[in-house]
């Protein structure tokens, strides 16, 4: 197992959830088969990121590009959703996990979006992790919309158009509400981030892995865990060098 430092972990990690399809594919089975083998490892990981200490996860689970895929596709998918909602909600519970989903929700099946609804609403007040689903979700369309209201502002008057910042952005943008993401993973092998977190991955730290996310395991988070607490986060800054003093004495040695 990966070893890692529990005093550096990335507050916020983002994961495009790739691979379902291909994993079912490679065994000779309908792509149902994979997505219900990627909601396992949605369990599995969610449990992982708990105990690791991981306050915010966010899952890309179904983006708005994703409505264009056949009908019986995107109907399994959202049964799973909601067998996801139903079965894991005394866990998400009673391990103080507050559930909420970003995107447009509104095109979800009612019978989701009541399970969604309840399920959020209980566990509101829950503070050990916050788990965000991704439904229904595009970072392009998730800024539109903000670029929308900021116009309705403007249009009423309450608002000028010099005094649009990114900090008149930032309320509008849900995925980032609690804080941008510090690591983003993709699984399946891309290297793209697909239109997921695109406000808030500005200065993420990417990691990709070719493992299919149904096999995406606890020592896979831990990789890509460890992957982010080796580099150096600057924000377009430059590391701070002490200055060279020819009349500084050299340091004593430190023994570790």
């Amino acid at each position: 197992m990966t070893l890692i430092d529990a005093r550096n972990l990335p507050r916020h990690v983002g994961i495009v959830m790739d691979g379902n399809g291909r994993w079912a594919e490679l065994r000779g089975r309908p792509r149902t088969a994979g997505h219900r083998a990627g909601s396992h490892a949605v369990r599995r990981i969610v449990r992982v990121a708990r105990r690791l200490g991981i306050e915010q996860l966010t899952l890309y689970a179904f983006s708005e590009q994703n409505w264009g895929r056949p009908d019986d596709e995107v109907d399994a998918l959202m049964l799973l959703l909601q067998e996801f909602l139903v079965s894991e909600r005394d866990e998400i519970l009673d391990n103080g996990i507050h559930l909420r989903a970003v995107g447009n929700t509104r095109k979800l099946p009612v019978y989701v979006r009541e399970a969604l609804d309840e399920l959020s609403a209980r566990s509101a007040a829950n503070h050990r992790m916050v788990l965000s689903l991704a439904l229904s979700y595009g970072g392009r369309e998730e800024i539109a919309e903000a670029a929308r209201a900021l116009a309705t502002q403007v249009r009423d008057g309450t608002l000028r158009p010099e005094d649009i910042t990114e900090a008149s952005f930032r309320p509008l943008i849900p995925s980032v509400s609690l804080g941008d993401p510090d690591l983003l993973i993709r699984t399946g092998g891309e290297l793209r981030i697909s239109n997921f977190l695109l406000w808030g991955a500005a200065y993420a730290e990417l990691h990709f892995t070719r493992c299919l996310w149904p096999d995406f395991t606890a020592d896979d988070l831990y990789e890509a865990v460890a992957s982010y607490q080796g580099r150096q986060r600057r924000f377009g800054l430059v590391p701070f060098v002490r200055p060279f003093s020819r009349l500084a004495e050299p340091a004593e040695p430190t023994a570790i």
